[in-house]
């Protein structure tokens, strides 16, 4: 697989993990243009760390990746290392996403990338601990990917969902944060 500047990077074998599909992180990244310079990343259910890895090569300041396999993990720490610049800093985090993220609490991030496995019960816990524990900057957005057919959650409170996107059977659902 390759990212921005085509850089080659690493994943798993097979469909041990569901890589985000080109076309949907060029999406993503061109509608966050802009806004990735210098910014505190999160990447949730990372699989590989695609997504995380192309921020980093767009300039962000800080990523971290939550994931709970450890092969994947490796594999995270492996691309992020070959792309990050002396100056940035990244931490890739081995463990379930709801109990990892309490120890980010008040460490916000602008922008959060949450890819869970299609079929799991994650997106409205994760969503709720994000929101509680102050997670996202005022400002800031988190990105949830998902099947197209999955219902969007209603955002919490102080949080808007300005925007959908269809991308083939994959939706990306927008969350902008504006006050905690």
């Amino acid at each position: 697989m390759r990212i921005y500047g085509n850089r080659a990077i690493e994943t798993l074998p097979g469909l041990q993990a569901r890589p985000t599909p080109g076309r949907v992180r060029e999406a993503v990244f061109n509608i966050w243009q802009g806004t990735i310079a210098d910014c505190r990343w999160l990447d949730l259910c990372a699989g590989n760390g695609t997504m995380g890895a192309e921020a980093l090569c767009r300039g962000a300041r800080e990523a971290i990746a939550i994931e709970q396999s450890g092969r994947s993990c490796a594999i995270i720490q492996r691309n992020w290392t070959k792309v990050a610049q002396p100056q940035q800093h990244f931490r890739v985090v081995r463990g379930d996403a709801r109990r990892k993220l309490k120890d980010l609490a008040g460490e916000p991030f602008d922008r959060v990338y949450f890819d869970p496995p299609y079929a799991s019960d994650l997106y409205e816990p994760i969503l709720a601990l994000l929101a509680e524990l102050g997670l996202v900057a005022i400002g800031g957005e988190v990105a949830v990917e998902s099947d197209r057919d999955r219902v969007p959650l209603a955002p919490p409170t102080g949080w808007e969902c300005p925007r959908r996107k269809l991308y083939g059977q994959t939706a990306v659902t927008f969350y902008t944060i504006f006050q905690h």
